[in-house]
């Protein structure tokens, strides 16, 4: 990391305003109290979304252990600054001015994956379609649903995502998220209280750590055959080859929005690199260098096109974070 001043080195005071000069020296304390966590500073965020768009992020924090991500978390909280949470960024559309504070990546740096028998556990950073395979290859069967999610397993558990008539709530045992104060707590299924796209981590600022689930043995050719059958599906309706946050809009009721766009000529339509897909106009994709601008140009356009044809207001599925440039 860069040398930084006696100032730098500081301890900022609990609740002190979030100024990005204080990330040197909050990098250097943290590093103190940490085992295993990689930090990088002003880290383009550009290079942890499935976009590939988003400008920096003053300290970014990926821990390899559940102690560290305890630190961290406990140590942020306490003081009040800012923290995101990263996983695989895959339903993300970062601002290109970055985010300020502390964000923390739950990623490939927190993904081993164990089966003993018909049981399995699982990190939270693990991708959801690794999990999948994983699975398949001990020959166990309840995870095939997911081998084309996108996002990794604990924003899988927190949403209960599914496809294909499968649910995450069907599989898993148990979850075990560091609370807001950086503590380990251990859920049930019950107390997930899992719902349609929901549980009760949503919105709560957990970070959930690991996942146990109860899968079942089946023959591994007809798991395989499922898994293909789901991956063909997938790919013959979505743009996988070109950069995306996935579906841009929630399905309006009686509806669908990739007709709806289709049908108002916008496959196709261009805002600087942000482009409505050619495969599927319920997509933006990024075409080449588009920047977070862009791609809220042309989600207000098409917004702006499908209530004047239809009178429908199309609410964004993306999750969009961050700040404007220069601010």
């Amino acid at each position: 990391m860069a040398k930084s001043s006696t100032a730098d080195r500081a301890e900022p005071t609990a609740g002190q305003p979030w100024s990005a000069a204080m990330a040197p020296g909050i990098g250097r304390e943290l590093f103190s109290l940490l085992t295993d966590t990689e930090i990088r500073r002003d880290e383009p965020l550009s290079r942890h979304t499935s976009f590939q768009i988003g400008g920096p992020a003053d300290l970014l924090l990926l821990p390899r252990t559940v102690e560290d991500l305890q630190q961290i978390v406990g140590y942020v909280r306490e003081r009040r600054y800012p923290l995101t949470v990263l996983g695989n960024g895959s339903n993300l559309l970062v601002r290109d001015g970055g985010l300020r504070g502390v964000v923390l990546k739950v990623a490939e740096n927190l993904a081993a994956v164990e089966f003993a028998g018909e049981a399995g556990v699982a990190q939270s950073g693990a991708l959801l379609a690794e999990v999948s395979q994983a699975a398949a290859r001990v020959s166990l069967s309840g995870l095939e649903f997911a081998v084309g999610i996108p996002g990794t397993l604990g924003g899988g558990v927190i949403m209960n995502a599914g496809a294909y008539g499968g649910e995450m709530k069907e599989v898993v045992t148990q979850v075990r998220a560091v609370d807001d104060a950086g503590r380990l707590q251990t859920l049930s299924p019950a107390e997930m209280d899992f719902g349609y796209r929901r549980s009760a981590l949503q919105g709560r600022g957990w970070i959930v750590v690991d996942v146990a689930m109860q899968l079942h043995s089946d023959d591994p050719e007809a798991i395989r055959a499922r898994m293909a059958e789901f991956t063909r599906r997938r790919e013959a309706m979505q743009p996988l080859s070109m950069p995306s946050a996935g579906s841009v809009f929630k399905r309006p009721p009686g509806q669908y929005v990739g007709p709806m766009v289709e049908g108002l000529g916008l496959k196709g339509h261009r805002i600087g690199g942000a482009e409505v897909s050619r495969k599927h106009a319920g997509f933006i994709v990024n075409a080449g260098g588009a920047t977070a601008a862009d791609v809220l140009a042309l989600i207000e356009y098409v917004q702006q096109r499908a209530f004047e044809a239809h009178g429908v207001r199309l609410e964004t599925e993306v999750r969009v974070i961050g700040e404007e440039p220069g601010r």
